[in-house]
């Protein structure tokens, strides 16, 4: 049997299962971030993921903005890799709320970032952290 003393005793060994654990739980009961900028893009405003009936949602929040650029996407990434067999669609609008279904043969706990990726030039116009 297993107490919570050798629960911690077996994740302080082996270091990662806790963790793993944990970032799995935090996205099940929703996850939030915030967007910065990159490649030389503004973008500003909330993100969260959630748990909708069967299904996940990530929701930009009214507070998202973008300045622009080529054919923006939705994504997951994690430990600031972008995952290219992630994408959730076009982005819809350069500002404002909006959401975007993840199918629900997706993990969404193997991912902590949340991007918006220009796919002309294959970069980066905005991450969000999410826990």
């Amino acid at each position: 049997m297993m107490t919570r003393r050798s629960l911690f005793a077996t994740a302080a060994a082996t270091g990662t299962l806790l963790t793993l654990a944990t970032a799995g739980t935090a996205i099940a009961g929703g996850a939030k971030g915030s967007f910065e900028g990159r490649s030389n893009h503004e973008t500003s405003g909330s993100v969260r993921v959630f748990k909708d009936g069967d299904r996940y949602i990530v929701e930009l929040g009214e507070d998202f903005s973008l300045d622009g650029g080529p054919d923006p996407r939705v994504a997951f990434g994690k430990g600031g890799s972008y995952d290219p067999d992630t994408k959730l669609g076009a982005l819809l609008h350069l500002t404002g709320k909006q959401q975007y279904a993840v199918p629900a043969t997706w993990d969404v706990s193997a991912y902590d970032e949340v991007y918006i990726w220009c796919e002309v030039a294959g970069v980066p116009l905005g991450v969000a952290k999410i826990n």
